[in-house]
């Protein structure tokens, strides 16, 4: 995500995370983008009471949580507002279904501004059927999508981490294809044909479809 953070325009963000976790990125962006502004929705109030005395987050200047689940404090967003939305949530080690659908996808649109960025952490396995069907829900209301995994969990060989960047104006793809693969944890950024081939066959997700999310085999935290 930091990588794909760091090729957006210079300069401060306005940001809207939904799944606030011990607000990593936030923090990280605070490092690095002096001045941005941070709204961070958390369902787990006694998270983020834990996260504001452990990890001191009236250190992150401009940030504002709202206890809320990712529908509900979405829709306390105002419209064109957000520079870049990221999409973190879990419970569990499960991505919420009702966040991958997508009516939520339009809802995130709406407070994003016309060229804002979208980064969203999902977790899959064997097959990438979650991840593909996410894929064409996504694809479906951005133009620009890329999809960035560690190359043994983009061939479905084990569970793991994908993350997807969509824009309705572009995205730096050259860049982030070469940041990709030189990092620390090298990782495939797949676009273009190849998104299409891999998307192939799946159908978007929409409210109230019967799917479940992925759960990692008792192995990943073993």
């Amino acid at each position: 995500m930091a990588d794909v953070i760091d090729l957006l325009s210079e300069g401060p963000l306005s940001c809207v995370h939904v799944g606030g976790g011990a607000c990593t990125i936030p923090r990280y962006i605070a490092s690095t983008r002096p001045g941005s502004r941070h709204i961070v929705i958390e369902p787990d109030g006694l998270l983020v009471n834990l996260v504001r005395e452990q990890l001191d987050l009236r250190s992150v200047p401009r940030l504002k949580v709202i206890v809320a689940g990712g529908r509900e404090g979405t829709a306390k967003v105002w419209d064109d507002s957000a520079d870049l939305v990221v999409l973190d949530a879990f419970t569990g080690a499960t991505m919420p279904v009702d966040l991958a659908t997508a009516e939520y996808m339009g809802d995130l649109a709406r407070i994003l501004r016309p060229d804002g960025t979208l980064l969203i952490n999902l977790a899959d396995g064997k097959g990438l059927a979650f991840a593909r069907r996410l894929l064409a829900t996504v694809t479906g209301t951005f133009g620009h999508v890329a999809l960035l995994a560690e190359p043994g969990v983009m061939r479905g060989r084990r569970f793991g981490n994908l993350i997807v960047a969509a824009s309705r104006t572009g995205l730096p793809l050259d860049l982030m294809t070469r940041r990709a693969a030189g990092g620390l944890t090298q990782a495939r950024c797949v676009h273009g044909e190849a998104l299409t081939n891999f998307i192939a066959g799946a159908a978007p997700i929409k409210d109230g479809d019967p799917i479940l999310a992925p759960v990692p085999p008792p192995a990943v935290f073993g």
